[in-house]
Order: structure tokens, then sequence, then C-alpha cells
């Protein structure tokens, strides 16, 4: 019996080596596609705001290696990950929904915002949900880009194995990794194949909009974890993927 593969698409630095590690860990083969790769935009998040919102630890990292300070306003992490990012980097970490989403973020905010001035730094693929949301509820927001995420050249090792049918299971943790898997597989000719491909696979997405745009792609999904955390999500599909697979 062959080893479960699995492709994951983090960026190629320790968030992709701590996803091989761990699937090794379960006994499966890892597949890493790094479809992502970060171009920092030089910026810095606001100072003048009453919240500021981290979505990533990239954010984090780049926002600590600018020297920037948030003052007297309120942190707020997306999720446990970018909390930790946030910790490790000296900052204190004041809110942190219960739900690790966009949406979650805004139903806990929603109800003290009115009036607040509230400050997103992120990459420049940012949900609208957060900035719509916040709006809503009646505060004025600002988004700062922190960096820009782009295709590697390189990338779709992961799509050309979906194609030829060698790839049980795939963990995207974005929509854009879900496009960029697309893109890859346009290059080469197999979008078509890549995606007949993943529908004999096992698919989990991070969370429900990440779900959304492979559906809207025509990409089955079975599995989305009930926290939007890539750990959760790598663990999830391995278990749904494991007592399925077969010579």
């Amino acid at each position: 019996m062959r080893d479960l593969t699995v492709a994951v698409f983090r960026p190629d630095d320790e968030r992709l080596a701590d996803a091989v590690e761990l699937i090794d860990s379960l006994g499966a083969t890892a597949i890493p596609d790094p479809m992502l790769a970060v171009e920092p935009a030089d910026t810095s998040p606001r100072t003048d705001a009453d919240y500021v919102i981290l979505t990533s630890k990239t954010g984090v990292e780049l926002a600590r290696e600018v020297g920037w300070e948030p003052g007297d306003a309120a942190v707020c992490a997306i999720g446990a990950s970018t909390a930790d990012a946030l910790r490790e980097a000296g900052y204190s970490v004041d809110i942190v929904p219960e739900t690790y989403t966009s949406s979650g973020l805004v139903a806990t905010l929603a109800d003290e915002v009115d009036g607040a001035r509230i400050e997103i730094a992120r990459s420049d693929h940012g949900s609208e949900v957060l900035l719509e949301g916040l709006e809503a509820a009646g505060a004025y927001v600002h988004e700062t880009v922190l960096y820009r995420l782009v295709r590697p050249e390189g990338s779709g090792e992961s799509a050309e194995r979906a194609a030829a049918g060698d790839l049980d299971a795939a963990a995207f943790t974005s929509s854009l990794t879900v496009e960029h898997f697309l893109a890859a597989a346009d290059e080469r000719g197999i979008r078509e194949e890549a995606i007949a491909g993943l529908a004999d696979a096992v698919v989990g997405t991070i969370g429900p909009p990440t779900r959304e745009t492979a559906e809207s792609h025509g990409i089955d999904v079975d599995v989305v974890p009930t926290d939007a955390d890539a750990e959760e999500l790598v663990c999830a599909v391995v278990e749904r993927a494991a007592p399925t697979y077969h010579d």
C-alpha cells in the first residue's frame, strides 16, 4: 500500500516545514507546493487608531520589523496563531474572537466600535468582510497593505499530481491558494484534469470563504475544520482521507 499523498500550500518558510513535519508525523507523505510568496510593501500600521487588527503571522513580523508600536490601541488578532505571533513579537493581545474568521471578529467587535477608528493591517488579498462589517457597525476603518501575496515560479507540482490521479488529499489554506493552484494548472494546460483529480481526493479548506472560492471553481470540498487553523485543517484532511485510500 502506497503512502497517502497530501498537498499543502503554505509559504516556503517555517510554515511549510511545519506542515510537512505534521503530515509526516501522521504517517502520510507531504507534497509541499508553496503557492504563496510574500512581497513586503514597506509600510507600517497606523498609530492613531482605537483598535488595530492583525490577520497573519507574516503581518505581525513585518510590523515588528518596521518598529510599529500600537500605543493605546486595543490589539486584535483574527485567530490563535496570529495572537501567538503577536505575543512572541512582544505585543500584548487584547481581543481574539471565539470563531477565527473575519466574520467572527466582526461579531466580537460590532457592539463596541460605533465611532471608533480601526486600523486593519494585512495582505493585499484580505477579505472585504472585515471592512464592510466594521463599517456597518459604525466604525471608521482604514486598511494598510503590509505585503503582497504572489505565486512563486515553479509552483504547481500538486496540480500535475492531481491531474495524473496521484494525489489523495489537498489542504487549501486560503482562497488565494485555490486560485494559484488553478493558475498553475492553467499554465500547464491541465485545469480540467486537475479539478477532476481533486474530485477523487479529499479536499479541505481552512474556512467557509475558502470553501466558497473552491466550490465556485467546480472543486468539491470535503472538510472544513471547526477553527480556521492550518494545523487543524491538515489533521482533519488526513483523518478523513486515511481510512479511504488504497492501492
